[in-house]
């Protein structure tokens, strides 16, 4: 047998290859389910503590901005209402001015400039206590500086220490806030205030 007659390997031919090619077989990937779940309840997991998450701070904001809206409606017109008080004063002060006798005996023309000075100041108040805004007198009361100020003080041994007096000029509350304090006079030297007990009652004096 001659070269020529032997069969050559050419790889355009498989047929004529020396080795025939064999398939790799297919081989399957290990089984994901074990692992697959895992992941998917931990992204679950991860999902529902985000979304509590944006609920609670929808649920603050929601809170918060109805607070606001809440405190703009009562306190917006802060401003406006210090403004308005100036006038209260000086209508409170009109009346001050006509001593008690002579609005007694006053003509029907003054009786009546009178009248319509303490209409006029009542109207202004209601209007005020209808927008949050009213007044208050601590005449009797304990001092207290966060509703109060002191201008002076007043010799009264009839009442305890500390005890208001007498009234300035009165405060007003805006809401929950104080909008003015009261200028107030304030006793000094005399009686003690009687200890409060725990159960809000006066302590009764030992026999």
């Amino acid at each position: 047998m001659t070269d020529s007659d032997r069969p050559t390997n050419d790889p355009a031919n498989p047929a004529q290859a020396s080795e025939p090619v064999v398939s790799k077989p297919y081989i399957m990937p290990d089984d994901p389910e074990v692992g697959s779940v895992e992941a998917l309840a931990k992204e679950a997991a991860e999902s529902r503590d985000k979304m509590l998450r944006t609920l609670a701070e929808m649920e603050n904001l929601r809170a918060r901005t109805k607070r606001e809206v809440a405190d703009a409606r009562t306190y917006g017109i802060t401003g406006f209402a210090r403004d308005i008080l100036d006038i209260a004063d000086n209508l409170q002060r009109a009346l001050d001015a006509v001593p008690a006798e002579l609005r007694d005996t006053a003509d029907p023309g003054l009786k009546s400039l009178i009248d319509g000075v303490e209409l006029t100041e009542r109207s202004l108040l209601n209007t005020l206590e209808k927008n949050g805004v009213r007044k208050f007198d601590p005449t009797g009361e304990k001092f207290d500086p966060n509703f109060q100020q002191a201008m002076y003080e007043v010799p009264d041994p009839s009442v305890p220490s500390g005890t208001v007096v007498q009234v300035v000029q009165a405060g007003f509350m805006i809401g929950e806030r104080v909008l003015r304090p009261a200028l107030v006079g304030v006793s000094k030297g005399g009686l003690k205030a009687a200890p409060v007990a725990a159960n809000g009652n006066e302590p009764n004096d030992a026999a």
